[in-house]
């Protein structure tokens, strides 16, 4: 997997972050999106090949912002899209189990509605060349009441929009998948906060919630990922696979 034109969104922190860096060793032209365009720059300057990359800030809170980045990626790209990873997502602290339809919007533009408009444009490319990739970040959330009620609904409608589009484009040589990640810790994402807020809950976190008795690592993920990337990964189409460790305790995926 290599020279490959690759969007990433949610890019400045957590697994994007980490993964953005990984990319670029493999000589990949990366997009790079997230709303602190001063993070941005620090993770371009991390990356191999830096002056290869571009970097926008958008607040994917607001779909209509999609058209903007749609335009910015299509003179990067020349409209030649090879893979496209939505790492940008979050329960945003609405913890209310009776949370109202402003807020559970919110989280709904963030973690599905915008990478499904940036997909929306992107597809009709992809289809014509018979080729490309489109990977979601999910959560065990995806199938599992583990998180926020409106956490678990916008990750449940993730896992059904990429089970229904990915059977649908298969037949395009388009394959959509994701990866629903139990607790894992990286770059100023959820888990390292809550480390650096309250030990003692993280600690408590791993002995409750963690089989192996360990925090997973963004090392251990993008392994996945990058095959979800490659030519090998025809048959993932609508597939969104767990990798939690042994956190989840459904049957169904």
């Amino acid at each position: 997997m290599n020279n490959k034109n690759i969007i990433i969104t949610g890019a400045s922190k957590g697994l994007g972050h980490d993964l953005a860096i990984n990319l670029s060793k493999d000589n990949n032209k990366l997009f790079l999106i997230a709303r602190d365009l001063n993070n941005l720059n620090k993770l371009k300057k991390k990356c191999h090949f830096s002056s290869k990359h571009k970097v926008f800030s958008s607040n994917l809170l607001f779909p209509n912002e999609i058209i903007n980045i749609h335009k910015e990626v299509k003179k990067f790209f020349k409209n030649k899209i090879h893979i496209i990873i939505h790492c940008a997502g979050g329960g945003l602290g609405l913890k209310e189990t009776d949370i109202n339809s402003s807020d559970l919007l919110k989280l709904l533009n963030l973690n599905i509605l915008s990478s499904i408009e940036l997909n929306r444009l992107l597809i009709p490319s992809m289809k014509k060349r018979k080729n490309g990739k489109i990977i979601h970040i999910g959560s065990i959330a995806s199938n599992e009441a583990v998180g926020s009620l409106g956490y678990n609904i916008a990750k449940a409608s993730l896992h059904a929009y990429v089970k229904t589009l990915g059977r649908d484009l298969a037949k395009n040589n388009v394959v959509v998948s994701g990866i629903a990640p139990g607790g894992f810790i990286s770059k100023d994402n959820a888990m390292d906060r809550l480390k650096n807020k309250n030990i003692k809950a993280y600690k408590n976190f791993i002995k409750e919630r963690l089989p192996r008795g360990k925090m997973g690592k963004t090392s251990e993920i993008i392994p996945l990922i990058k095959f979800l990337c490659s030519e090998n990964s025809g048959m993932m189409s609508g597939c969104l696979i767990p990798i939690d460790g042994g956190e989840s305790k459904s049957y169904s995926f």
